[in-house]
């Protein structure tokens, strides 16, 4: 039984689909968020406008900004948000940028550590200087 939100694989186990209306529709086939036993799995989230304008030609500091703000975005209509990630991968274009990247990034923060990975890439979609993927725990009183 599939529905626009939820695929269910069986009884009891259930995988809800989110996607932000604050963010622009995903693009292709995929949802921003899938939920599934308690944990957000996040697609990668690109430097784009509300209206799915590329930023690739803004500052890298703002391209940071812009993913994490889209990042917030999309754990708010999962029902989560950045105090329950879990872990983040981030894929940037130039690696000497990691520095900046990490100062913005722990801003954002505060003192939740989760685990992260980073990878340089030779490209991004859109011409991006970086993208996020990230994994969140749903809140345990129950928003899931």
């Amino acid at each position: 039984m599939t529905t626009p939100s939820t695929h269910r694989t069986t009884d009891s186990d259930t995988i809800r689909l989110a996607d932000s209306t604050a963010t622009i529709a995903p693009l292709g086939h995929y949802s921003h968020v899938a939920v599934h036993n308690g944990v957000a799995h996040v697609s990668g989230q690109l430097p784009l406008y509300a209206d799915g304008t590329p930023a690739a030609t803004e500052p890298f500091g703002t391209q940071v900004r812009m993913v994490l703000h889209n990042l917030d975005n999309c754990l708010a209509a999962a029902g989560t948000d950045r105090d329950h990630l879990i872990s983040v991968t981030v894929y940037v274009t130039d690696i000497a940028q990691w520095p900046e990247f990490d100062a913005i990034y722990a801003q954002w923060l505060g003192s939740h550590r989760p685990a992260r990975a980073v990878a340089g890439v030779s490209s991004l979609h859109y011409g991006a200087a970086v993208e996020i993927q990230a994994v969140a725990a749903m809140d345990a009183g129950g928003k899931e």
